[in-house]
C-alpha cells in the first residue's frame, strides 16, 4: 500500500487542512531533521467545523517521521488535541496561546502534558496565505 499522494483538504471543508497541507510539504524539507530531533513527538489532531467532537476530522503530525497524513493514528499517539477549525488556526499561526487555548477550553488534550507542551506554531511553515 503506497503512500497517498491526494492532498490533505481533498474533501475537507476546514481552512485546517490548508495549514496541515502546508506543514505537510514544510515537513518533506530540511526544516523536518530539527524538528524529529528536537520533538520526535506523534500528535493526533482532531478538528471540528464548528464544535469539538462533532463532524471531526483526523490528521496526524508525525515528528517522528516528519510527516502529515489524514485519518487517525495507528497505535498511541503522544498526544491527541481536539479543536474547532478557527481556533487551531489562531494557534498554529500564533495569534492565540496554546496554554491560553486549553485554559479557554479552546483545546482539549488527551495524552502526554509534557509531549503536549512541546506542540508549537514552529512546527508549522509561516502561512503564506490562507
Amino acid at each position: 500500500m503506497g503512500e497517498s499522494q491526494e492532498s490533505l483538504g481533498a474533501g475537507s471543508n476546514l481552512k485546517s487542512a490548508v495549514v496541515l497541507e502546508q506543514a505537510k510539504k514544510h515537513l518533506a524539507t530540511d526544516a523536518a531533521q530539527d524538528l524529529k530531533k528536537k520533538i520526535g513527538l506523534v500528535y493526533q489532531l482532531n478538528i471540528s467545523p464548528k464544535k469539538i467532537g462533532i463532524e471531526e476530522e483526523v490528521f496526524v503530525v508525525d515528528l517522528k517521521n516528519g510527516k502529515v497524513t489524514k485519518g487517525p493514528y495507528e497505535g498511541k499517539p503522544d498526544a491527541t488535541f481536539s479543536f474547532v477549525d478557527n481556533d487551531f488556526l489562531a494557534v498554529v499561526t500564533g495569534k492565540m496561546n496554546p496554554q491560553i487555548a486549553f485554559m479557554r477550553g479552546k483545546m482539549k488534550v488527551k495524552g502526554s502534558m509534557s509531549a503536549a507542551q512541546k506542540f508549537t506554531p514552529d512546527i508549522f511553515p509561516k502561512p503564506s496565505k490562507l
